[in-house]
């Protein structure tokens, strides 16, 4: 009884949290306010990441969109957020959850090293693409080095094994959350530290284990693909 209880607290805590990242960062309602070309489009932006080790290139956007929509393309995904555009926005960088920008979340995939996007989103890749993803990353409170081997949907192993990740729940500010909400989704080394990061505020700061936060974050991202 206790263990049937535990699993429906841990399926609210899921639901609940992926309700609130919608509230804040609407991309599965964003990708369905544009035509199926551009919803494609983005798709592949995320599989050529985490395939191929890159964003797609400027030749590979034209042959899906024509080659004098290039441009367009990406301002309308780059506009409502959907993807990571360079500064002079000619070029893909990254869609959530993954970029070719440096982040401290280091992800070994495929036979290719890429990055994603945060904490949150580095547990992501395994159980949407159903690979082995190995995490480098570390605690933002002490620094110290964690490192997370994933298969598909199941946690092979994880160091420090205590290790949690911290939310803290902020509107995305700027041109992009990558930049805002994603940096405050971050690891932490254990409840300890965790109770230091959050400081108490569990209002605007939740806490999950690993397997809550990887449950979490495919949810959230499985609409896109």
């Amino acid at each position: 009884m206790a263990s049937l209880r535990y699993t429906m607290e841990m399926c609210d805590l899921i639901k609940s949290s992926i309700l609130r990242l919608n509230e804040l960062l609407p991309l599965k309602a964003r990708q369905s306010g544009h035509i199926p070309a551009l919803q494609a489009l983005h798709r592949m932006v995320i599989t050529s990441l985490v395939m191929h080790g890159r964003p797609p290139t400027r030749a590979e956007v034209a042959a899906r969109v024509g080659g004098q929509q290039i441009d367009a393309a990406l301002a309308l995904l780059g506009n409502d957020d959907l993807i990571v555009l360079s500064p002079d926005r000619r070029d893909v960088l990254g869609a959530y959850p993954v970029t070719s920008e440096a982040t401290p979340h280091i992800l070994d995939v495929n036979g290719h090293t890429i990055h994603a996007m945060c904490a949150l989103d580095a547990l992501a890749i395994a159980p949407l693409f159903d690979c082995e993803v190995h995490i480098r990353s570390h605690c933002r409170m002490t620094g110290e080095a964690i490192v997370i081997r994933q298969k598909g949907e199941r946690l092979v192993d994880a160091h420090p094994v205590t290790t949690r990740v911290g939310v803290r729940w902020q509107r995305p500010s700027g041109d992009s959350a990558a930049h805002s909400l994603c940096v405050e989704m971050v690891f932490l080394k254990d409840d300890d530290v965790a109770v230091q990061w959050h400081g108490s505020d569990l209002r605007s700061h939740t806490v999950y284990t690993l397997e809550q936060a990887g449950e979490f974050s495919a949810g959230y991202f499985r609409p896109l693909l």
